[in-house]
């Protein structure tokens, strides 16, 4: 017997979370006692399937769950009448000390839920910040959330880039909170405006009561953050500038195509545009988050802005493109500076530690592909970037990190 509980102590001892402590036990009473099966069940997971024998676990003399065995004996009942208060206290702790952390982790992911709206306001860059959170809180679980088309009709997938579940696809369609034993999905509610959908599966265990509380509470922290989103993307539509860059956005771009076109054209003068797309732009999102990749985007901007002239115009056409208009500017100057500003990009290092300190790496090197186009008498104003756009795509798909002049 002393020798058993001298095991135990050290088994207790060096189990430092739940999964570690049953794995430990478990191991303990089948090598021990010839015991073939063995479990832990809590009130949180006392509807799990039931042993033959258990024994109960105390907090201050309530019944907080059971050890249960496929076998009894008197050995292991002697042995557990000396030793129950040890198992049970060192239970309580690691619950308690689990619990209490991933209350801890919860609220920060709320919070930091909150917070990307004070610096982002485009749904493509949004949701994928929000996915990488909550994969990060909820690490046994699927996560895919589900947004609304303009018509506030459709559930379209948004994250991640896709859902082969036909059980899940099924779910989602009423809007409504809804579960099976592995699947859970609750709704994307704001202002009573449904936005969306939550829907969460489990990889392992049925999903327990108080994950689902989590994500009832965090579908309210993304829908408010969503609306909030919309509603700013509906303001910004009507400003000139985009928030991260400073550049022209997407629609005050359009105007200026539109005013530089006509003066080029009235003038008789050269135009040329520049298309631009960063080089595996996804990629950085993808392994390093997007506080890196807005890291990129910014120091992208500096440069850029850095190598035009004065009455150059630049703007953020969307994601990681940027658009560059160039007046009084024939092709081969264009093509000049084009160069320039790839040859500057591609000798640049960025410093992510500041944002991400366990990237792994210190510093990121960025390239950019260019689409160039000067605009002819008989061209309209989309064609400029279009034909841009049409050499950036030739440029990136043959090679990247290039200048490709469209000749049309």
């Amino acid at each position: 017997m002393i020798k058993k509980i001298e095991k135990l102590s050290k088994v207790l001892s060096e189990s430092y979370s739940e999964k570690s402590l049953y794995s430990s036990l478990r191991t303990f009473f089948i090598d021990d006692f010839g015991i073939k099966d063995f479990q832990i069940l809590t009130n949180e997971n006392e509807d799990s399937l039931h042993l033959e024998y258990r024994y109960p676990i105390y907090k201050h003399k309530k019944c907080i769950g059971h050890l249960e065995f496929d076998k009894d004996n008197k050995k292991l009942k002697d042995f557990l009448n000396a030793c129950m208060p040890f198992i049970s206290l060192k239970i309580q702790n690691i619950l308690l000390n689990e619990r209490m952390q991933r209350d801890i982790d919860f609220h920060d992911t709320m919070r930091n839920i909150a917070k990307i709206i004070e610096s982002q306001y485009e749904l493509n860059y949004i949701i994928p910040i929000i996915g990488e959170m909550l994969d990060k809180f909820f690490p046994d679980y699927l996560i895919y959330i589900f947004l609304k088309d303009e018509n506030l009709q459709v559930n379209a997938l948004a994250w991640p880039s896709a859902c082969n579940d036909k059980n899940i696809l099924e779910m989602v369609k009423d809007n409504k909170i809804k579960e099976s034993e592995r699947i859970y999905t609750v709704p994307l509610i704001s202002e009573s405006k449904n936005v969306g959908v939550l829907a969460a599966k489990s990889t392992e265990d049925k999903i327990s009561e108080k994950d689902k509380e989590y994500l009832t509470q965090i579908s309210g922290q993304i829908a408010i953050t969503i609306q909030r989103a919309n509603v700013y993307a509906e303001i910004l539509k009507h400003a000139t500038l985009d928030a991260l860059t400073g550049f022209y956005n997407r629609h005050q771009l359009e105007e200026r195509i539109k005013q530089e076109v006509a003066n080029a054209k009235r003038q008789h003068a050269p135009l040329c545009g520049i298309m631009t797309d960063i080089d595996y732009f996804k990629n950085v999102n993808d392994t390093y988050g997007h506080a890196v990749g807005d890291l990129v985007l910014k120091t992208i901007a500096k440069i850029i802005r850095g190598q035009l002239r004065e009455y150059d115009i630049a703007g953020r056409y969307g994601g990681e493109e940027f658009s560059i208009l160039l007046p009084f500017t024939k092709i081969n100057e264009a093509k000049m500076v084009a160069e320039r500003l790839r040859k500057t990009i591609e000798e640049k290092t960025i410093d992510i530690s500041k944002v991400n300190s366990e990237a792994g790496v210190k510093n990121l090197s960025i390239t950019i592909s260019l689409g160039i186009y000067e605009i002819k008498e008989s061209d309209k104003d989309e064609d400029l970037m279009k034909k841009a756009d049409k050499a950036l795509y030739q440029a990136k798909n043959t090679g990247r990190n290039k200048v490709v002049v469209n000749e049309d």
